[in-house]
């Protein structure tokens, strides 16, 4: 007779795990430390005075919050305009954005023929293709098309520099979402836009959610796109006015900090309500089960 003999289970260090946990724990409280400080340092510069900017620590706090910085942004920037404007291209964008890429990341994934598969590769291409190098041609085409300093033309440039991304994001979560559902749609008597719209766009929410912050990110932020095809003041965004109080001759820092804190709110407020489905978009497919 053979006798098995069960395998002793070693026991878990608990004391080299809990150290472990703690120095992981400090480490990254001082990466986040490292990232929060600029963010504290700008805030705090935005209530100071020009005489305690120059004067004082960057990390001492101001004798008396100076509200008037904000104030004087407002009206420096004229951000009853380039807020707006701002705003407007920003939500066209990438409304624009996220429906084209979705429905164009589902026919890509759904159809086998060979044109859709040139169609992936060819939004593929688009990525590596740095958007920055084509601004000569991109100038070229929107003048003889008569886009620049419009509202639409510029729209349309950030929907065609941020589609290839977008279809690339879109597709690769297409594998989420079960065919047999659209199966049972198309039995149940669906359209091609009623299956999308009913069916796949609603199990599409993290992945929507990650691209709309991604993209609104980009083209809240933006400049180069935004200086090159805008010169008119009425049409300007908020960062190619914030560029105007850092000149050669003249920079008002204190202004330029809480213009730059106001046009960072929006974002940040975007970023924490959609928060939970870009957690979920970033990490969907890491596990497979």
């Amino acid at each position: 007779m053979t006798i098995k003999r069960e395998k002793q289970k070693e026991p878990v260090n608990t004391q080299s795990y809990t150290k472990a946990t703690f120095i992981t724990q400090i480490v990254m409280t001082v990466v986040a430390l490292l990232f929060v400080a600029p963010i504290l340092i700008i805030i705090n510069y935005s209530f100071k005075t020009k005489k305690e900017l120059y004067l004082t620590s960057p990390l001492s706090l101001p004798s008396s919050f100076q509200t008037e910085n904000y104030r004087k942004a407002f009206d420096k920037l004229d951000l009853s305009h380039t807020f707006v404007n701002t705003f407007f291209y920003t939500f066209v964008s990438v409304l624009i954005l996220a429906l084209l890429c979705g429905m164009t990341a589902w026919a890509i994934a759904r159809c086998r023929a060979k044109f859709f598969k040139f169609c992936y590769i060819y939004f593929i291409v688009g990525i590596l293709i740095p958007f920055q190098a084509l601004f000569l041609p991109i100038y070229i085409i929107g003048y003889k098309m008569n886009l620049t300093n419009t509202r639409y033309g510029i729209i349309f440039m950030y929907v065609a520099t941020g589609i290839s991304f977008g279809v690339f994001l879109m597709n690769s979560f297409m594998t989420t979402v079960p065919l047999e559902l659209e199966e049972a749609a198309r039995i149940d008597g669906c359209s091609v836009f009623r299956t999308y719209f009913s069916v796949v766009m609603p199990l599409l929410k993290p992945a929507i959610a990650t691209l709309v912050i991604m993209q609104a990110f980009q083209i809240w932020n933006d400049y180069l796109l935004a200086s090159l095809y805008v010169s008119k003041k009425n049409l300007k965004t908020l960062t190619v006015a914030i560029q105007s109080l850092f000149s050669a001759q003249t920079s008002d820092y204190t202004t330029a900090m809480a213009a730059i804190v106001i046009s960072v709110l929006p974002i940040a407020i975007l970023f924490m309500s959609m928060q939970k489905y870009f957690i979920k978009g970033m990490t969907v497919g890491a596990v497979k089960g």
